[in-house]
């Protein structure tokens, strides 16, 4: 399942025309940083978070509604939490 998420995550670089080649440390990304990133940033971020926050052993599915759902989840806390970082949502979003 890792090795399927880390494939998924440079299948999406790839596709992806990012400004400047660069690294994105989530752990210094607070929710503020996250909501003023371009699109394909947060996409990459959102890809990559749902990803990282399954189980080894669930299956490769990408259940695209509860990625919806996620994301708006995202959109709320970080709104009401500008100061926290990304780390600390996804940790109460995705549960982990």
């Amino acid at each position: 399942m890792k090795l399927f998420a880390a494939a998924l995550v440079v299948g999406l670089f790839a596709c992806c025309n990012l400004a400047s080649a660069e690294q994105i440390d989530l752990s210094t990304w607070t929710c503020k940083k996250f909501q003023s990133a371009d699109k394909d940033e947060i996409g990459i971020i959102l890809a990559w978070l749902d990803a990282y926050y399954k189980d080894e052993d669930d299956p490769p599915i990408i259940d695209t509604d509860k990625f919806v759902a996620n994301a708006k989840q995202f959109g709320g806390v970080c709104a009401a939490n500008p100061t926290i970082s990304i780390v600390t949502a996804a940790d109460r979003i995705l549960g982990k």
